[in-house]
């Protein structure tokens, strides 16, 4: 892992689209965030992301803030263990997982404040994976022309997270994408589209709803500060 981190940051790290986030030191460090991370055992995250691991990237150029996949309530004392930064939440569908239910970003927000770790909830315009997962259709949530989104968005906003992630830009094959759509057909799928809106239309609602984060987030942004690292 530790040979992985070295080298992102050494190919990429200079590179102006390389995204840093500013710590409350003033700190700009990548953020990366880890898919999966509950595979791996909290012992061996410790490893690379405490000060004292074996292969500690602490303090170092490689230093980062890493961001763990919580699907269980359990893993949040994992996520402690292993060393990480925050935690994200990944999947669009509200129910799916322990993480992924809106009804528990409260609880979730107020752990990550006790233990200084950076809570960032997940939304998504919808969810329809049934042309890759024909088995999955009790995970599929309709987009009610973008009420599901905003639904996401203002359960996120309630948390007053330091950052709200979105799952995502063009995941087509999960029917989670949010760029712009046009009717498109091949020869064993219909790619859905937006009407009767225009293909903008979550852009537009993503842009409505980042401008007011952005208001909210300053009211309360000076009460709870991302963790120094």
């Amino acid at each position: 892992m530790y040979k992985n981190v070295k080298y992102i940051i050494d190919k990429y790290g200079n590179h102006p689209a390389f995204y840093r986030y500013k710590t409350k030191t003033g700190n700009a460090l990548p953020m990366f965030y880890v898919y999966d991370s509950y595979i791996t055992k909290p012992e061996q995250w410790a490893n690379l992301l405490t000060i004292s691991g074996s292969q500690s990237i602490r303090n170092s150029p490689y230093d980062g803030l890493f961001i763990a996949l919580l699907v269980e309530d359990k893993h949040k004392y994992d996520i402690l263990q292993s060393g990480f930064d925050g935690i994200y939440t990944y999947f669009a569908t509200n129910g799916f997982t322990y993480g992924s239910s809106y009804e528990n970003w409260a609880k979730l927000k107020l752990f990550c404040d006790h233990f200084k770790l950076i809570f960032i909830p997940s939304v998504g315009p919808g969810y329809i994976d049934t042309s890759i997962r024909p088995w999955n259709t009790r995970n599929t949530r309709n987009r009610v022309n973008g009420k599901y989104y905003e639904t996401a968005l203002s359960a996120a906003l309630q948390a007053h997270p330091s950052v709200i992630s979105i799952t995502s830009f063009n995941e087509w094959h999960e029917g989670s994408q949010i760029e712009k759509a046009v009717p498109k057909r091949t020869s064993n799928t219909v790619y859905l589209d937006y009407r009767p809106h225009k293909p903008s239309l979550y852009l537009e609602l993503t842009r409505k709803w980042s401008e007011k984060y952005s208001k909210e987030r300053a009211t309360y942004t000076l009460d709870h500060q991302p963790p120094a690292s």
